[in-house]
């Protein structure tokens, strides 16, 4: 039986169906143990800031380094909580949170992305990281398109400026699927739920990581 890797972590957009996926993986086999996200295991400093006007803190008040180095705080005591033997599964993976920071970044700082990128690469600098699968879900490899699609099914208008975050953390997210930050993307434009978690299900090789016994 091939050894499982120490974590999986599915990332995306809103509404690209994380959550979703997270639920049915650990649901497939008992190897699996959900961490969640990185405010579940870092929360003092996720309710001292949302104790006051939240996206002003985000979008306005908090500095890239000050941002960064909370998802990587967050990151880091979620990488801990897994048990040995066990793939700890991740809601946002470390990609990811550097996408967020990254976006972020361009949208209060008027950065470009690539000026951005390197700003929050160089707050990580060269302290070490747990290695993970990493599986970004793309609603699609367009950025616009992808922006379109996960807004209408918000079910209600992104105002001020969250729309511009996330169109922006769009063209992030396909700026390190072009640089190989992932260890797989799909599509998942104009396809099911289903089809798309068998695509997760199949990158993972689930058969061999449970000698062909998943639940």
């Amino acid at each position: 039986m091939a050894r499982a890797p120490d974590f999986v972590s599915l990332n995306g957009p809103d509404n690209v169906g994380k959550t979703t996926h997270l639920v049915r993986l650990a649901e497939r086999w008992d190897g699996f143990q959900p961490l969640g996200a990185v405010h579940e295991h870092d929360p003092e400093p996720w309710a001292r800031v949302a104790a006051s006007y939240y996206a002003r803190w985000w979008f306005e008040a908090s500095t890239t380094v000050e941002l960064t180095e909370m998802l990587l705080a967050g990151h880091a005591k979620r990488s801990a909580a897994r048990e040995a033997g066990r793939t700890g599964l991740l809601d946002r993976g470390l990609p990811m949170l550097l996408a967020v920071a990254t976006a972020t970044c361009v949208v209060r700082d008027g950065l470009t992305v690539g000026e951005a990128v390197k700003s929050v690469t160089g707050i990580v600098g060269s302290r070490a990281v747990e290695p993970e699968t990493s599986i970004l879900l793309l609603p699609s490899l367009d950025a616009e398109r992808s922006y379109a699609l996960t807004s209408a099914r918000e079910g209600r208008p992104w105002t001020g400026i969250y729309p511009a975050y996330q169109k922006t953390l769009h063209a992030v997210l396909l700026h390190q699927a072009d640089h190989g930050a992932y260890t797989v993307v799909i599509d998942c434009e104009d396809r099911s739920l289903d089809d798309v978690h068998a695509d997760v299900i199949a990158h993972l090789d689930l058969s061999r990581l449970t000698d062909g016994n998943p639940r």
